[in-house]
């Protein structure tokens, strides 16, 4: 097997990066030394991923965000300073204390321990960056400098989202519901590769528009063009429920040339 080589024929290795990851952390216990500002931001950003979070800081160090979490019963709190023990059993550590040394010492217990850590505002003492994060839903967009200028992270990440569409989250919403109601009609692994193909023809196909304005009632009628392979465009969806439709609605879209199989009682060649 001869291979292509030169350096135009595949991606640009670029060292230096992070491995960006959607983490699952859902009922993972999450140990979060310190009650300032910054832990008040670590702290939503893992309740939002449905983390079981643990607070270890005196009283009088709680901001009021996070006294308001722990009065809500949002986390468990334990009013007092870090002990080794606070380790046992926690799947994740997050610091944010004016204490370098303490944080340091954390650190390395955690290195012991093999449990992911990142330590705040110190780079080198972390396993992971938090970034600056938009959230829509389903939707979440991160963008991250790797430690380099996290306030600079909020400037692109606020250009970004600057430039998304409205109620995209509720669109991305739909599009997970009629991946749901297609693994009901179509439900066995041997299926896997034509849904995923199905699925990617109506992603291209339909706009985030179309996708918002899209019902249930749509999407059941979307799903009976799974079997033959085809995509009906939406608005062709919408005659389809009054009987206005014609034969234009199944001409393929860019790209297709199959033909239809009859599943509504007769076939057509698109010629």
């Amino acid at each position: 097997m001869s291979i292509p080589m030169g350096e135009e024929n595949f991606s640009k290795v670029e060292g230096g990066g992070s491995l960006i990851l959607a983490w699952q952390i859902k009922n993972k216990r999450v140990l979060v030394v310190g009650g300032g500002e910054v832990a008040a931001g670590r702290i939503l950003n893992v309740l939002n991923a449905d983390a079981k979070v643990t607070v270890v800081s005196p009283r009088e160090g709680l901001n009021p965000e996070v006294a308001y979490r722990v009065q809500e019963g949002q986390v468990d709190f334990v009013d007092r300073k870090f002990e080794p023990s606070d380790l046992d059993n926690v799947d994740m550590v997050l610091t944010a204390v004016d204490d370098p040394e303490a944080s340091s010492q954390i650190w390395k217990l955690c290195k012991e321990r093999k449990i992911a850590a990142n330590i705040a505002d110190v780079p080198p003492e972390c396993d992971f960056y938090f970034g600056s994060v938009h959230r829509d839903g389903p939707l979440q967009i991160m963008v991250s400098t790797n430690g380099k200028g996290p306030r600079f992270a909020n400037i692109v990440r606020r250009q970004i989202t600057s430039n998304l569409p409205d109620k995209i989250g509720e669109g991305i919403e739909k599009i997970g519901k009629l991946r749901q109601m297609l693994r009901k009609v179509a439900p066995g692994p041997e299926e896997g590769p034509k849904r995923m193909a199905w699925m990617i023809k109506v992603s291209d196909a339909y706009s985030l528009e179309d996708l918002h304005a899209m019902n249930e009632e749509d999407m059941e009628m979307l799903l009976r063009f799974y079997a033959p392979n085809q995509v009906p465009r939406f608005h062709c969806l919408q005659k389809m429920k009054d009987k206005s439709w014609d034969l234009g609605c199944l001409r393929p879209l860019k790209g297709e040339n199959e033909t239809f199989d009859g599943s509504w009682g007769f076939s057509v060649g698109w010629g």
